[in-house]
């Protein structure tokens, strides 16, 4: 699903314009970002949690130049989803084989 899919689904739900769903739903993502950015992490209860994750340094290998590198401990986005998320996941899909 797209950001797109998503702005056409909830405009025909609520029965808004295309236009407005889109600037609600870009708002949203550009506030989730911002707050990351500044290090804040972000609960939307019932969904699940925009956190920021620490990656400790470590010592990595370039394969052309045959070399190691050490790469800088850094923070990442990452995404925590709540358990009722999780659990609505697990039971209303099928397992792909």
């Amino acid at each position: 699903m797209t950001k797109a899919d998503i702005v056409a689904k909830i405009s025909e739900k609520l029965g808004l314009e295309k236009g407005d769903v889109q600037a609600t739903v870009e708002a949203l993502m550009e506030e989730v970002k911002e707050s990351l950015e500044s290090g804040n992490n972000v609960y939307l209860r019932g969904f699940g949690s925009f956190i920021i994750k620490t990656r400790a340094e470590k010592t990595g290998r370039n394969i052309s130049k045959n070399t190691t590198i050490k790469i800088p401990a850094h923070n990442i986005p990452a995404f925590k989803p709540a358990k009722v998320f999780v659990e609505g996941v697990k039971t209303k899909t099928e397992v792909a084989v």
